[in-house]
């Protein structure tokens, strides 16, 4: 296959993480590699009239230090690469290296096209460098592409080594990463509460079209499509007049993060295209600028964080339910066999076990601050740390679901409900997988299989799923 072109735009976080994942051969456009060489040039003529940070002069609180050092650029190397010791995973890594060739594809660094080239080598040779977690606190993943930069060797002198330092790539892939890893698992949260919609017989108006028309919150609007398409035609009467709150404010929760999703991936996606480049190389003009802040970013991994919580939160209120005969009709806990048998009441404690690593992996990253550099710097917008957040906190939500799905299951099953008993309802399918997949044994015995078989589950439901969220009939 010939490679795929980077040229600063047009880049998406699905199709980053794809390119990454397949490791797809790349190359330097020839527009942006002109791109580059003219912005090159332009800054070396800047610098001869006036100070450019990081060239010529010093970082941090040596920003009004001026330096003709060849050996500058080394030496910050060097000194910048102080980080911690865990490293990041290759896929991180790879993803971030794509993301930072293609910002420099968009111009403005003020560095030379073979400083991207020698990236652009590393990706297609599968010669990843190892980079390590640490210094980095959403003011530039400082301490990493300074280790990027150790690994290019001569490509980079005494001028060029700040540039390559002025980005966020690499919290940016986790972004991508996170993002991805959100908008597929969003979408299999309507089939998990369909399963639990027929399992307590809900009562479908909740998702009459009228309803959301009257309060047309994007999000919100579109969860209750989904779920129509997945429960229209439904044979079964309603239970209840009105529903529990977990099933009734289905829509209204699961709609804003599904509006965060989309949040998420439209910052991310101008940062992956972006110029951000401090200093910024405008034409014949340097332009000092703080566009290094990733503010927008960790308040997106934020905010959707906050909205995941409540879509936990109302998963496990439909586990309590599913474990109450009063809004079964079935065996306390969906035990069968001898009397005061538990069946899945151990369920409700994994469960909430798995709650308290959503909530409190739901903590804003942005609620912290910093003041570094002799007050040279004193904010600091902490993404790289809101983006492992993300990662752990979906990890964890996907421990929860998995508990709705066995209980859910187990509830139909002993209900004696089968799949084609629910026809015409587009519901029906999913519940013969999940039929299949999960063990029909009802007697007292350990489900940790069952929950990892559900797990295992989502992802292929996932997989099956539209890549934008909430759109999958």
């Amino acid at each position: 296959m010939e490679p795929v072109e980077i040229s600063g735009a047009g880049l998406t976080p699905l199709t980053a993480v794809a390119l990454g994942q397949r490791r797809t051969a790349v190359r330097l456009g020839k527009t942006a590699r002109k791109r580059m060489a003219d912005s090159a040039a332009a800054v070396v003529e800047v610098a001869k009239r006036q100070p450019v940070y990081g060239r010529t002069t010093g970082v941090g609180a040596n920003r009004d230090v001026l330096t003709g050092d060849p050996e500058h650029g080394a030496r910050l190397l060097a000194s910048h690469s102080t980080t911690g010791t865990a490293a990041y995973p290759k896929d991180v890594v790879r993803l971030g290296l794509l993301i930072r060739v293609n910002q420099l594809a968009a111009g403005g660094s003020g560095l030379e096209p073979a400083v991207a080239d020698a990236i652009v080598s590393l990706l297609n040779d599968d010669e990843l460098p190892e980079l390590h977690r640490g210094g980095a606190i959403g003011t530039g993943d400082l301490g990493p592409l300074a280790e990027l930069g150790l690994a290019l060797g001569d490509v980079i002198d005494g001028t060029s080594a700040l540039p390559l330092l002025s980005s966020n790539a690499i919290t940016l892939a986790e972004c991508c990463l996170a993002y991805v890893e959100a908008a597929t698992l969003i979408n299999v949260v309507p089939l998990v509460g369909a399963l639990s919609h027929v399992a307590l017989r809900g009562n479908a108006e909740v998702y009459d079209a009228r309803v959301h028309e009257a309060r047309p919150q994007p999000g919100q609007v579109r969860v209750a499509r989904r779920m129509r398409g997945l429960l229209d035609g439904l044979p079964l009467p309603p239970a209840r007049v009105q529903d529990p709150f977990g099933l009734r404010a289905f829509a209204q929760v699961l709609g804003p993060a599904v509006d965060h999703i989309d949040a998420l991936g439209n910052t991310v996606q101008i940062d992956i295209n972006a110029s951000a480049e401090n200093p910024l190389v405008a034409g014949d003009t340097v332009l000092h600028n703080g566009n290094w802040h990733a503010m927008p970013i960790a308040l997106a991994l934020d905010s959707l964080r906050l909205s995941l919580h409540s879509v936990a939160t109302l998963s496990t209120s439909r586990v309590a339910n599913l474990v109450d005969p009063d809004f079964t009709g079935l065996s306390r806990f969906l035990a069968s066999g001898a009397e005061a048998s538990s069946g899945v009441m151990m369920i409700e404690y994994v469960a909430h076990d798995a709650l308290a690593s959503v909530r409190s992996t739901a903590q804003p990253a942005t609620l912290g601050t910093a003041t570094l550099s002799r007050g040279a710097e004193h904010h600091a917008s902490f993404a790289p740390q809101a983006a492992v957040l993300t990662a752990q906190l979906l990890d964890a939500l996907r421990g929860v679901l998995s508990c709705e799905l066995v209980t859910a299951v187990r509830a139909i099953r002993l209900a004696g409900l089968e799949p084609e008993q629910l026809a015409p309802a587009a519901v029906g399918p999913w519940l013969s997988d999940a039929l299949a997949a999960l063990p029909g044994e009802l007697r007292d015995r350990s489900l940790r299989d069952d929950l990892e078989i559900a797990r295992g589950l989502l992802t292929q439901w996932g997989d099956r799923q539209v890549e934008h969220p909430a759109e999958a009939g």
